[in-house]
């Protein structure tokens, strides 16, 4: 006989009643105690395919061109001397002051502004002890070993010398480098230290940017033209869409 009386019918009901369904209807009602979730209006969004296939260039400026050249930028005076950058000479001409001689480092022969052909994974035929300044933006996760890589950019820098490297954490495959040399990685900026730390060891600052609004916008091809400076400048550590690092080659004279 169930006993009446202060939290009597309780006790029984939890005696009788299995600790997993005390659960479910736990549960069951924290659910009808909430409001239902409104409707996503998903709107252009609403598709399989990007809204710009080629990252946003015909929109405008990539958003994660932005953060390339706002990070840049901001180190513009490590970007002197005896520079190399990848591909082609873009952001040495942009941001360099009292640059005396600019180098272009690609992997294969054959294309525009080559002036070094090597793989950073090995790093045969760059000199050690060489450059003031590598400008890597969006290389690293074409190179299959990151570490070698890592420690080559070490090796050839002067004593003194800095590395300025962005590397993607969230964005679509790059199609041209995956059907060349390879798409390989994505990188958090925990991953960048991982690698950088071990090398260059307190002569480094990490720094990552974007918010689940900018890597949404990133991965349709929606440009920054298309955002607002608050949307832009708002960092979600949960959403790094980019991360960018300032690497320094120790020196006694610094």
């Amino acid at each position: 006989m169930l006993r009446r009386g202060r939290n009597g019918f309780g006790a029984a009901l939890r005696a009788l009643t299995p600790a997993s369904s005390r659960s479910l209807v736990k549960r069951g009602v924290r659910r009808l105690a909430q409001p239902r979730a409104r409707a996503v209006r998903w709107g252009d969004l609403r598709r399989t395919t990007p809204i710009s296939p080629d990252w946003g260039f015909e929109r405008g400026t990539p958003v994660d061109r932005y953060y390339i050249e706002k990070f840049l930028a901001e180190n513009r005076s490590d970007i002197r001397g005896r520079v190399l950058e990848v591909l082609e000479p873009r952001y040495t001409k942009m941001f360099g002051s009292g640059v005396t001689h600019s180098e272009v480092l690609h992997v294969e022969e054959g294309y525009p502004h080559t002036t070094v052909v090597a793989d950073l994974s090995d790093g045969e035929g760059l000199t050690s002890d060489y450059y003031d300044c590598v400008i890597l933006t969006q290389t690293l996760q074409c190179v299959p070993d990151t570490a070698a890589a890592v420690r080559t950019l070490h090796r050839i820098l002067k004593p003194g010398g800095v590395c300025l490297a962005t590397i993607p954490t969230i964005t679509r495959i790059s199609r041209y480098d995956m059907d060349r040399w390879g798409d390989y990685w994505r990188m958090t900026s925990r991953g960048a230290r991982f690698f950088f730390d071990p090398v260059f060891h307190d002569r480094l600052v990490v720094k990552a940017f974007g918010n689940v609004l900018v890597a949404t916008a990133f991965l349709h091809g929606v440009a920054v033209q298309d955002l607002t400076p608050a949307e832009l400048s708002t960092v979600d550590p949960d959403f790094e869409l980019l991360v960018a690092v300032r690497a320094r080659k120790g020196s006694s004279q610094r």
